[in-house]
C-alpha cells in the first residue's frame, strides 16, 4: 500500500515539475481544475495533441468554471470544430454583451467615448494557422488552464482588466495531418537526428488546410470556412489585440514584432501602428524572453505589406497584430548548430509570449482603445482629403462574378449600394482603408524584396472594370447577396435550350448537364436567337441544349435544364427554333458538341500543392467536377487513355524518358494536357512542345559589376516576381477565352517563367499588353527584357492533341475568378481547338 502510494507520489510530483517549466510563477492553481496534463494523460510536449482533444479540454475549463465560456465559429472542409475559449471574470462574462457594446463605441466614428480605461481590453489569442507549425496550439492549452485556474494577483488582474479570446487552432486539418505524422514516427528514445522521418513530413504536409490553402494569407480573400467564419467572429469583436503564432527553420531563434520596414510607399496603417505599439510591445516581449534566457530576433525579416496575414488585417481594424516566430523542433527534439531544440522548449516561448501579449494590453489599455477610436475616425478623415469619392463597378454580362465580388466586401463590412444598374463603394466609410485594399493599385514601393505578394487590389482578381468618381449616387444600400442575381426562370422548350456563357457560373452548370446524360453543345461564333424573352444575342461559347437530340424526353431535359438554373442562377432560355435572327443557326457547323472532361492531375513531392489545391477546390466547391488527383510515385502504372486531360501545375517533374514519352503519346492521341507555371517551362524544356522561353542575349564582353556582399540577398530577391498584377490582350475568339467580352484582362504573375509567343499565329492566346503594368512591383529589366515580349497564354499542337501552356497561375488563391474562366475553358474545351498549320 506504501509502495502504492509512493508511486502516486512520485507520479504527481513529476506533473507538478514538469508544469512548472512552463508556469511556475503563477502559483496557487485551483485544484478542481484539470491541468491539461492531467486531462491528456501526458506531458504538454512529450506528445503532439490532436485537436479533437484540444477542443475537449477548453470544453471542460467552460463546463468547471464561471471564468470561461466556449463558442464555436464554424467548421473546417473536413467537419473539425473552430471554436474561441472566452476567458475573464465571472462579472465581465455575465455583462459580455454590455461590455461589448461599450468597446464598440471605440469603433464607431460617430460616437465620441472618453471612458478609455473603464472596459476590459479584448485581446484574440490566435494559434496555428499552419499546421506543422504546433507548438503555439499546445501554448493555447497552457494558457486557457493558466487564465482559467490560477489564483495569483497577476492573472486575477488581467482577468479582471481583460476578455481573452482563446483560439487554440486556426486550421484543425493541417494540424492533425502533422499531428498523426509526427506522433506516428516519434521513437523512444527520442530520435534528434534531422534525417529521420520524424522531422521531415511526405507531400504535401501539414502546413495547409484541407485543400492545401495557407491559411495565412487567407484573411484578406475570404474563400475557405476556417477564415469566413474567423472574419465573422472578428467583425463582431474588433479585438484590440491579436496574436499570430508562427514557427520557422530549426536554425534559427525566435521573433517577434517589430518586423523589416513595410514595403508600401505610403502604407495605409498608421505609423503609430508599426513604430510606436510595435515598439511597445517589443519591449515587454524582450524583458519577458531575456528572463528565461531565450535568444530572439527582431526587424530584420517578415514585412506586414500584404493586409491579408494573421498579423496584419487587424492593423487594418484598429488593432494591433502581432507575429511570432519560433524555431520549430519539427517534431520532439532535434539537433541544430546549437544543440538540440525540443518541443516542450518552442512551446514555452510561446506560451510566454502569449501572457506577455495579455500583460502588455492590459498595462496599455486606455491607449490601445483611445488608438482604435482615432483609427476608425482618421479613416474617414483621410477619405475626406481626397478627390475620390467612391468607386464604382458593374458588368452586365457576368452578374455572378459580381455577387462573388460584392459578397467579399460584405465580408469586411465594406458599404456597398446599388445605384441604377451600377454598383458603389464610398470611400468616406469606417473601413476606408479596406476599400483602399480593395480598388487602390500602386507603382512606387519603398521596398524592392517582399515576404509575399506585392499586389492585391482585389477589384482586379474579379476582372471587375471599375473606376474612380468624384461624385455619389448612392441609392439603395445592399445587405446580402442573396437576391443579386434573379434570372428570368427558363420556359420549357421541345426544341432547344441556350445557356449564356458569359455567366462565371456556366461552366458549373454545363458539368451538371453533362453529368445528367445531356449532351450540350458550344457556339464557335456569335449568334442572335428568338427566344423566350425575344431576340436575344449570344457572345462565342453560348451553350446549346438540343431537345430532340437527347436520348431523354422533352419533360426529362426540361426538369434537368431547371434544375440547372435553380442550383446555379444562370441565365438559360427557351428558343423554339434553330433558324436564328443574325449570325449562325443553331445547326451550324459552328455549334459544336462538348465532350465531358475525364480529368487527372500529378500530384506527390516535387509538386506545388498550393496550385494543386486550387484547381482541386475550385473543381470540388464551384464546379461540382471529380478530378483524379495522381501521386506522382504511381505515374509510371497509371493508364493514362482513361482521361482525356491531364492537369500539371508548377513543379519539379523529374520524369524518366519512358515517362516523359509516356505523355507525349498520350497527348498526340487528341487529349490536351494543361500546364501552369513552372510545369509549362517543363514541357519546353523537355521538347514536349516546339515552343520557346523568352530569352535575352546575354553580353559576353560586359564587365560585372562590383557589389557588397551584405547586399546579395537583397539585390537577387528583387528579380523574383513575388506577385504583381499585369494587363494582358486576349483573342475573345479563340474557345480559351470564351466567356469573356473584352480582350484586356488582368492577370497575376508570381513567376519567372516567360513564354516566346507561338511561331502559329492562331495559338497565342494571350499576350501582355504593350503597357501591362497594372499593380506590384516588378524589376525593370524584368519587364523590358522579360515580360513585354512574352505571352502569358498558349496552345501548342502536339499530334492530334494539345498542349495549353498557361505562364501564370489562372487559379491564384481560389480568388482569381477574373482568370479561372481561361482554365475551365481549357478543361471543358480543349480538344475543340483546331491550331490551324
Amino acid at each position: 500500500m506504501f509502495r502504492t502510494l509512493l508511486l502516486i507520489a512520485l507520479f504527481f510530483s513529476a506533473q507538478v515539475f514538469a508544469q512548472d517549466y512552463f508556469y511556475k510563477k503563477f502559483h496557487p492553481f485551483n485544484s478542481d481544475i484539470p491541468s491539461p496534463q492531467e486531462f491528456l494523460g501526458h506531458g504538454i510536449g512529450d506528445k503532439h495533441t490532436r485537436h479533437d482533444l484540444i477542443v475537449s479540454y477548453l470544453t471542460k475549463l467552460s463546463e468547471l468554471s464561471d471564468r470561461a465560456s466556449i463558442y464555436e465559429y464554424g467548421q473546417t472542409h473536413e467537419g473539425r470544430k473552430l471554436v474561441i475559449l472566452t476567458v475573464t471574470t465571472p462579472e465581465n462574462l455575465n455583462n459580455l454583451d454590455q461590455l461589448k457594446a461599450k468597446h464598440l463605441q471605440f469603433t464607431d466614428p460617430s460616437q465620441n467615448p472618453t471612458n478609455y480605461d473603464e472596459t476590459p481590453i479584448f485581446i484574440n489569442l490566435g494559434y496555428n494557422v499552419h499546421g506543422n507549425e504546433p507548438s503555439s496550439s499546445e501554448a493555447a492549452l497552457l494558457t486557457a488552464y493558466t487564465l482559467v485556474a490560477s489564483n495569483n494577483p497577476e492573472i486575477l488582474n488581467y482577468l479582471n482588466n481583460g476578455v481573452i479570446f482563446i483560439d487554440p487552432t486556426i486550421n484543425p486539418d493541417g494540424r492533425d495531418r502533422h499531428t498523426q505524422w509526427a506522433n506516428m514516427y516519434q521513437g523512444n528514445p527520442l530520435v534528434a537526428d534531422p534525417q529521420d522521418a520524424e522531422h521531415n513530413e511526405y507531400w504535401p504536409r501539414g502546413r495547409t488546410n484541407h485543400y492545401w490553402f495557407d491559411l495565412n494569407r487567407d484573411w484578406l480573400l475570404g474563400i475557405n470556412p476556417e477564415s469566413r467564419g474567423k472574419l465573422t467572429w472578428y467583425h463582431e469583436w474588433y479585438p484590440n489585440v491579436v496574436t499570430d503564432f508562427h514557427e520557422m527553420g530549426s536554425q534559427s531563434s525566435y521573433f517577434f514584432e517589430p518586423m523589416k520596414d513595410n514595403g508600401s510607399l505610403n502604407p495605409i496603417m498608421p505609423k503609430e501602428n508599426y513604430i510606436d505599439l510595435n515598439n511597445l510591445f517589443g519591449d515587454y516581449f524582450s524583458k519577458a524572453l531575456d528572463s528565461i534566457g531565450s535568444f530572439y530576433f527582431t526587424k530584420e525579416a517578415f514585412d506586414g505589406t500584404y493586409p491579408g496575414y494573421g498579423s496584419s488585417y487587424p492593423d487594418l481594424q484598429g488593432g494591433l497584430g502581432l507575429l511570432f516566430e519560433q524555431a520549430s523542433s519539427r517534431g520532439h527534439k532535434q539537433t541544430t548548430d546549437f544543440g538540440e531544440i525540443t518541443f516542450p522548449f518552442t512551446i514555452r516561448n510561446q506560451y510566454l509570449s502569449s501572457i506577455t501579449t495579455i500583460k502588455a494590453a492590459v498595462e496599455n489599455k486606455a491607449y490601445l482603445r483611445k488608438y482604435q477610436q482615432d483609427f476608425f475616425k482618421s479613416a474617414l478623415g483621410n477619405a475626406s482629403k481626397s478627390r475620390i469619392r467612391g468607386y464604382s463597378f458593374k458588368d452586365e454580362y457576368d452578374p455572378n462574378r459580381v455577387k462573388a465580388f460584392i459578397d467579399k466586401l460584405l465580408l469586411h463590412k465594406i458599404d456597398v449600394y446599388k445605384s441604377g444598374n451600377e454598383f458603389v463603394v464610398p470611400t468616406r466609410q469606417p473601413q476606408y482603408r479596406m476599400v483602399q485594399s480593395m480598388f487602390e493599385t500602386y507603382k512606387k514601393y519603398r521596398d524592392s524584396v517582399y515576404y509575399d505578394a506585392s499586389a492585391w487590389s482585389v477589384a482586379n482578381f474579379y476582372n471587375m472594370k471599375y473606376k474612380p468618381v468624384t461624385a455619389l449616387n448612392l441609392g439603395e444600400k445592399i445587405t446580402s447577396i442573396n437576391d443579386l442575381v434573379k434570372p428570368v426562370s427558363v420556359q420549357k422548350s421541345n426544341y432547344a435550350y441556350i445557356i449564356d456563357y458569359d455567366d462565371y457560373n456556366a461552366v458549373a452548370a454545363l458539368n451538371y448537364l453533362q453529368s445528367k446524360g445531356l449532351v450540350v453543345s458550344s457556339s464557335f461564333k456569335p449568334f442572335t436567337a428568338k427566344t423566350q424573352e425575344g431576340n436575344k444575342s449570344f457572345n462565342y461559347g453560348a451553350l446549346v441544349v438540343p431537345v430532340t437530340l437527347q436520348k431523354k424526353n422533352a419533360d426529362e431535359v426540361y426538369k434537368s435544364i431547371q434544375k440547372a438554373q435553380n442550383k446555379f442562377q444562370v441565365p438559360i432560355y427557351a428558343t423554339h427554333s434553330g433558324y436564328n435572327v443574325k449570325g449562325i443557326d443553331l445547326g451550324s457547323r459552328y455549334v459544336d458538341a462538348i465532350q465531358k472532361p475525364k480529368a487527372a492531375m500529378i500530384i506527390g513531392d516535387g509538386v506545388r500543392s498550393y496550385e494543386a489545391g486550387e484547381v482541386w477546390h475550385l473543381l470540388d466547391t464551384r464546379v461540382h467536377m471529380p478530378i483524379t488527383k495522381i501521386p506522382i510515385l504511381n505515374f509510371g502504372s497509371t493508364d493514362l487513355d482513361k482521361y482525356n486531360t491531364l492537369v500539371m501545375v508548377s513543379g519539379s517533374y523529374d520524369f524518366t524518358k519512358k515517362q516523359q514519352e509516356k505523355i507525349k503519346s498520350w497527348v498526340g492521341k487528341g487529349n490536351t494536357l494543361i500546364t501552369i507555371g513552372t510545369a509549362s517551362k517543363w514541357a519546353i524544356d523537355k521538347e514536349l512542345v516546339e515552343e520557346k522561353l523568352t530569352e535575352k542575349e546575354k553580353d559576353s564582353t560586359a564587365t560585372v559589376e562590383r557589389k557588397p556582399y551584405v547586399d546579395a540577398s537583397e539585390n537577387l530577391g528583387k528579380e523574383r516576381v513575388g506577385g504583381v498584377i499585369l494587363k494582358v490582350d486576349l483573342d475573345i475568339t479563340h474557345p480559351l477565352a470564351f466567356g469573356y467580352r473584352d480582350s484586356s484582362i488582368p492577370v497575376y504573375k508570381n513567376n519567372t517563367v516567360w513564354l516566346s509567343p507561338s511561331k502559329n499565329a492562331y495559338a497565342t492566346v494571350a499576350k501582355y499588353a504593350k503597357n501591362p503594368h497594372i499593380d506590384g512591383f516588378i524589376t525593370k529589366k524584368n519587364m523590358e527584357d522579360n515580360l513585354k515580349p512574352s505571352a502569358s497564354l498558349m496552345v501548342s499542337k502536339l499530334g492530334s492533341g494539345r498542349v495549353v501552356l498557361f505562364a501564370d497561375n489562372p487559379n491564384f488563391r481560389g480568388s482569381w475568378y477574373g482568370t479561372n474562366r481561361l482554365f475551365l475553358n481549357a478543361l471543358f474545351l480543349g480538344d475543340k481547338i483546331r491550331i490551324p498549320e
